[in-house]
C-alpha cells in the first residue's frame, strides 16, 4: 500500500529559510555579517577545542604504543546520527570481549595502506559522489573531513584520473561554508544537460540540521578539471515536503528526462517504517514539482539512502544513458538501507508515463533481497561513462577495525575498484559487476597452476611471491558423480551462521585462503560451498570468513556471503583483488560480490602466504588458478603550476 505522505503519523513539514533569489537585498547584509562574526568567533572556540581534544588523544595514543603493558578499553561513540545520517562508527566491536585496544605497531597499520584503491593522503573519507567523465578525465568526488580521521565536517574532496586507477588530488570542491550545507556537504549527483553543461545536485545539512537539497555547477567548463565550482544563489532548490520529516530528505539522484521533456530526479526518504523514493520534475534544476505519488514504496526496509535508479540492456552488453527507456530496458532500483548499513537492489520496469517502478519478483524487491555486495559496502553510485559506453560503479569500503585505531593511523575508509554492471543475460535475474578492464594495467609477475587437484581435507601453498597485493582468477570443478550420488547435505545452509570454512560438509567448504601466516595462525578464506536439497538441486554458497583473519581483538571478524547461481555446465570460478586490508571478491563473473577489511597482525609484508585448500569431506575438487602480482597505482597531487 502506498503511504500517504499528506497524512503519515510521523509527519514534519518544513518551511525554508529565507534566503533565496527572492530576499537578496541590502537588508540581508547586516544578518550576514552577525553571522559570520559568530561562525569566526564558534570557528575559535573549535580551535581551541580541537588543540586540548588532540593533546588528550595523544597521551592516549602515547599511552596505547606497544611496549608499555597497558591497554585501554574503548567503546564507539556514534557519529551521524544525531545530524541525520547513517551510523558512522563501527558498533559492531561493543562487546566487552571486543573493547580492548590491540597494540598496534607502525608497521602493522603502514600495511593497512592499500596499493591500488582510491583514498586520499590522510583522515576521513564516506560516500562518493558526483562521479562522472569530461574533457578526457575520469572525476570523483567524496564525502571527506579534512581534520580527523573521523566522520564530520563533511567537505567535497575531489580528484581525477585518466584511467580510474591512477589519481590526481585536486583541491576541494565544495565546503560546508553556507548556512544551507554549514553542517554538511553531503551526498550528490551530475548530470550533464543537452548543451553540454555540468550540473550538480547535493543534500546540505542546514544551520537547524535540516536536509535541503542544493544545485551548483563548474565556474569554468573549458576547464578539463573542473576545479572550480560555485553554489547556485537561490539555494536551497528542495526543502522537506509536507509528511517528510526534516531528517528524511537527502541523496538527489541523477536525473533523467521523462517522456514530457521534463528532468526528473529521485530522491529517498521514508514514511514511518516504509523506505520511499519521491520523484521531482524540473525543467531548469531551481524549481521543482513534487510528482503525487512515489515511484516505489517498501514496507519495513526503513530510510532510504543514496537512491540510484538506472537502465540496462536486456540485449546489448554496453551501458546506457540514465534517460534511456524501452524495449529490451530493464531498470535497476537500489537504496542503501539507513537501517542494516547494506546496498539493496532490485531489477524492474519503469512506467514513465505513471512514474511508477515495479519490480520484477516481489520476493526480491529493494531492502529484501538481493545486495550490491554481500560484505563491508555502502552508499553506492554509479555512472554513464560515455567515453567507453558503460555503466560504472563506485562504493564507499568503511573500516571494520576500532575509531582509535583509525585515529592512531591517520586515515580511514577506501573506495573499491570501480566495476562495470551489466545485465545478467544468462539468468536474467539479477546484474553482473566486474572490475574495470583498466585495473589490469597494473598487472606484473604471473603464476600459473593448472589441475590442482585437491582430495578432501587438502591444503595446497601456492608460491606467488609478494602476497599482499594480486589479482587472482580461479576456477574449480567438482566430481560431479560423487555429487550427484550423495544425498541431502546442509539444506539449511547459510554462510553468516555456519561456522566459517572450518565447517565441513560433503560438498565444500573449497576455494582460496588469502593474507595468511605460514601456521595459518592468520587467514582469509574466500570459498565456494555446496548444499543439496531433498529434491536433489544443488545451490551453491559464495562466503568470506574472516573470523580467524587477525590475532586483534578490536577488529571485526564476520563471515559474510550468499548464495550464487552456477548453471548447468559452468565452474565454479572466482576472482579476488587482494590490495593489504581490502578483498574484493567475485563469484561467477561478478553475480555474486563480497568485499573484506581484514587487519593482520603476522600475515604482513613477505609472511603473508596464499594456499588452495577443500575442506569438503565428500568430494574432490580440481582447481586452476592465475594469480599475478599488481603494481602500486600512482595517486598524488596535481601539479596545478605546471598545467
Amino acid at each position: 500500500m502506498t503511504p500517504d505522505l499528506e497524512h503519515a503519523t510521523a509527519s514534519t513539514s518544513y518551511s525554508p529559510l529565507p534566503d533565496s533569489e527572492n530576499h537578496h537585498s541590502s537588508q540581508r547584509r547586516r544578518p550576514i555579517v552577525l553571522l559570520s562574526t559568530i561562525f569566526i568567533s564558534m570557528l575559535l572556540f573549535s580551535s581551541i577545542i580541537a588543540i586540548i581534544f588532540n593533546q588528550n588523544s595523544q597521551e592516549n595514543i602515547e599511552r596505547d604504543t606497544p611496549g608499555n603493558g597497558q591497554s585501554e578499553k574503548t567503546k564507539p561513540v556514534s557519529r551521524g546520527v544525531s545530524q541525520g545520517v547513517s551510523e558512522k562508527s563501527n558498533f559492531l566491536l561493543s562487546s566487552d570481549e571486543d573493547d580492548q585496544i590491540y597494540p598496534w605497531t607502525n608497521a602493522m597499520l603502514s600495511w593497512q595502506r592499500t596499493g591500488f584503491h582510491f583514498q586520499p593522503p590522510k583522515n576521513w573519507m564516506n560516500d562518493p559522489n558526483g562521479p562522472l567523465y569530461y574533457l578526457g578525465w575520469y572525476h570523483l568526488f567524496y564525502q571527506y573531513n579534512p581534520d580527523a580521521a573521523v566522520w564530520g565536517n563533511i567537505t567535497w574532496g575531489h580528484a581525477v584520473s585518466k584511467d580510474l586507477i591512477n589519481w590526481y588530488h585536486l583541491p576541494y570542491a565544495m565546503q560546508p561554508d553556507q548556512w544551507y550545507d554549514i553542517n554538511g556537504v553531503w551526498t550528490g549527483s551530475a548530470t550533464f544537460l543537452p548543451d553540454g553543461s555540468i550540473v550538480m545536485l547535493y543534500t546540505g545539512s542546514t544551520d537547524k540540521e535540516v536536509q535541503v537539497q542544493n544545485l551548483a555547477y563548474p565556474a569554468d567548463l573549458s576547464d578539463p578539471l573542473l576545479i572550480d565550482w560555485v553554489k547556485y544563489s537561490g539555494n536551497p532548490v528542495l526543502v522537506p515536503p509536507p509528511g517528510i520529516g526534516t531528517k528524511d530528505f537527502r541523496d538527489p539522484t541523477t536525473a533523467w528526462l521523462a517522456p514530457n521533456g521534463k528532468w526528473r530526479i529521485a530522491i529517498g526518504s521514508k514514511v514511518n517504517k516504509t523506505g520511499i523514493t519521491l520523484v521531482y520534475e524540473t525543467t531548469d534544476f531551481k524549481s521543482y514539482e513534487l510528482l503525487d505519488d512515489v515511484m516505489h514504496a517498501v514496507p519495513g526496509t526503513g530510510m532510504w539512502e543514496c537512491v540510484d535508479f538506472y537502465p540496462v540492456s536486456t540485449i546489448e552488453s554496453n551501458g546506457l544513458d540514465t534517460s534511456v527507456n524501452g524495449p529490451g530496458i530493464k531498470h535497476v532500483l537500489k537504496s542503501s538501507l539507513d537501517d542494516d548499513k547494506h546496498d539493496y537492489y532490485a531489477l524492474g520496469t519503469y512506467d514513465a508515463i505513471s512514474n511508477k517502478w515495479t519490480p520484477d519478483n516481489p520476493e526480491l524487491d529493494v531492502g529484501i533481497g538481493l545486495r550490491l555486495d554481500y560484505g563491508k559496502y555502502y552508499a553506492s553510485k554509479t555512472f554513464y561513462d560515455q567515453n567507453k559506453q558503460r555503466r560504472l560503479l563506485w562504493g564507499w569500503i568503511g573500516e571494520t577495525d576500532s575509531e582509535t585505531t583509525d585515529i592512531l593511523k591517520g586515515w580511514s575508509s577506501v573506495q573499491t575498484i570501480p566495476r562495470e554492471v551489466v545485465f545478467d543475460k544468462k539468468t536474467g535475474t539479477n546484474i553482473i559487476q566486474w572490475p574495470v578492464k583498466e585495473v589490469e594495467k597494473l598487472r606484473s609477475t604471473n603464476t600459473t597452476y593448472e589441475k590442482i587437484v585437491l582430495k578432501p581435507g587438502s591444503l595446497v601453498p601456492l608460491d606467488v611471491g609478494l602476497a599482499t597485493q594480486l589479482d587472482i582468477v580461479a576456477t574449480f570443478d567438482i566430481d560431479k558423480q560423487a555429487l550427484e550420488a550423495g544425498l541431502e547435505a546442509d539444506v539449511g545452509y547459510n554462510c553468516t551462521t555456519s561456522g566459517g570454512s572450518s565447517s565441513r560438509g560433503a560438498y565444500g567448504p573449497f576455494g582460496l585462503v588469502v593474507l595468511a601466516d605460514e601456521s595459518l595462525t592468520e587467514q582469509t578464506p574466500i570459498y565456494f560451498y555446496i548444499a543439496k536439497g531433498t529434491d536433489g538441486v544443488a545451490n551453491t554458497y559464495f562466503c568470506a570468513d574472516q573470523t580467524k583473519s587477525s590475532t586483534a581483538q578490536d577488529v571485526t571478524k564476520l563471515v559474510y556471503g550468499s548464495s550464487v547461481p552456477v548453471l548447468q555446465g559452468e565452474s565454479f570460478s572466482m576472482r579476488l583483488l587482494v590490495d593489504h586490508s581490502i578483498v574484493e571478491s567475485f563469484a561467477q563473473g561478478g553475480r555474486t560480490v563480497i568485499t573484506s577489511r581484514v587487519y593482520p597482525t603476522k600475515a604482513i609484508y613477505t609472511a603473508a602466504k596464499v594456499f588452495l585448500f577443500n575442506n569438503a569431506t565428500g568430494v574432490s575438487i580440481t582447481a586452476n588458478v592465475n594469480v599475478w602480482n599488481m603494481d602500486s597505482a600512482q595517486i598524488e597531487h596535481f601539479p596545478l603550476g605546471q598545467q
